[in-house]
């Protein structure tokens, strides 16, 4: 296979930086252009809720790389400029300026974008948190307020909810879900998370939604009225249910868009053209279906395996995902998928001195472990989760 002469990469975020550094790396000599619709260099989103928000990071100190190390991918990086079509057979992208980018091979690092509440982009104080200056506008709003609601309790919800606890305010976290990170850790380690988050004062209102966020007369944010009629005051609120892939602007592509772009099991949406990061739904081999994952690692990893495969390398990419949290004190750490309903024992530590590992099951074959604060263990049971998944088939 003749490597392209010409590679486009659409997203200049760690899954687009990465795919370009990885090229070089595998000694790739042909153009590369890179293009974000932020104005931003590449940067780092883990930061955002945690560093930057709380202010322990300057706002630069979460760029992926220096100057220097920028220029010496050789890449040309296009920023600001978002891309709105693409012509998947003839490779051409079409930007909002008005640019044409043609390509031989392209690939497609477009990342996510915030769900929103009904009505929410017409209040004042009412936040999402995906980029940087997302992240700059809301600490700004929370040092000048005292209560904060935070809407979802997932993973970011969970980490803005402990971010502004430590700056003093008053937190109450609602989520329709049973307990916080429910879906993404199941019942046991939910219940421990709870309490962790109102021992540090935060008030919960779980299993309910949102009906409505209340403005007062300047047309700011002034409570959030949940599906139950409870009303909870707030200064500042932060939306935070979950992301879309950033897919509208190839709805003319003639790609397959479902949920993401889908890709093979090579990350290979159309012929020359590739999909990474939180954008991407391939085809896993070990587990015989589609995934799509939103964590940092799969973006790196992925990144890496597509630059081989446009390089001529013929390998599926069928990770063992792995993702991480960090609120308050506490450091979760997890490999593997933990589908809803698996078994779970506890394989380290103790539950009650906060240090264990939890080892999920689920149709009799081990899926994922999760640790909290035990790293070091919780990475040792990760080939557990490797023989596990060896086998294809459907997991949870």
């Amino acid at each position: 296979m003749t490597a392209p002469a010409r590679v486009l990469v659409v997203g200049a975020s760690a899954a687009g930086l990465t795919t370009a550094e990885a090229l070089r790396r595998k000694g790739y000599e042909g153009t590369i252009t890179v293009l974000g619709d932020e104005p931003h260099a590449p940067y780092d989103r883990p930061p955002l809720s945690k560093q930057v928000l709380s202010g322990a990071w300057e706002p630069d100190r979460a760029a992926l790389r220096t100057e220097e190390a920028l220029a010496a991918v050789d890449a040309e990086f296009v920023l600001g400029d978002p891309a709105v079509a693409l012509d998947a057979e003839a490779r051409v992208v079409r930007t909002e300026s008005g640019r044409s980018l043609e390509a031989d091979a392209i690939v497609i690092a477009t990342g996510v974008r915030p769900r929103a509440l009904p009505g929410q982009e017409k209040l004042t104080g009412v936040h999402v948190l995906r980029t940087l200056d997302d992240s700059l506008a809301l600490r700004a709003d929370l040092l000048n307020h005292s209560r904060l609601v935070v809407v979802g309790e997932g993973v970011l919800g969970c980490e803005i909810a402990a971010t502004a606890r430590t700056l003093g305010l008053d937190v109450t976290l609602a989520g329709p879900l049973q307990g916080p990170m429910a879906l993404q850790v199941g019942p046991l380690v939910s219940g421990l998370l709870a309490e962790l988050h109102e021992e540090r004062g935060v008030r919960l209102r779980m299993g309910t939604g949102v009906s409505e966020l209340i403005a007062d007369a300047t047309g700011r944010v002034a409570a959030v009225r949940l599906a139950t009629g409870e009303e909870l005051a707030a200064d500042v609120v932060v939306v935070a249910i979950g992301a879309i892939p950033t897919t509208d602007w190839l709805a003319d592509s003639g790609l397959r868009i479902d949920n993401g772009v889908v890709c093979d099991s090579r990350c290979r949406a159309a012929e020359g053209i590739y999909a990474v990061g939180d954008v991407a739904r391939w085809e896993h081999e070990h587990l015989g279906r589609l995934i799509r994952l939103e964590n940092r690692t799969n973006v790196t990893e992925q990144a890496v395996a597509v630059a081989g495969v446009i390089l001529g390398q013929d390998l599926p990419y069928a990770p063992v995902p792995y993702f991480w949290t960090d609120q308050y004190d506490a450091k979760l750490q997890v490999h593997g998928f933990l589908p809803v309903g698996a078994e779970t024992d506890v394989v380290e530590g103790d539950l009650g001195a906060r240090r264990f590992v939890v080892r999920y099951r689920s149709e009799g074959r081990v899926t994922g472990v999760l640790g909290w604060n035990m790293p070091k263990q919780t990475r040792l049971r990760r080939q557990e989760v490797v023989d596990g998944l060896g086998a294809p088939a459907s997991v949870g």
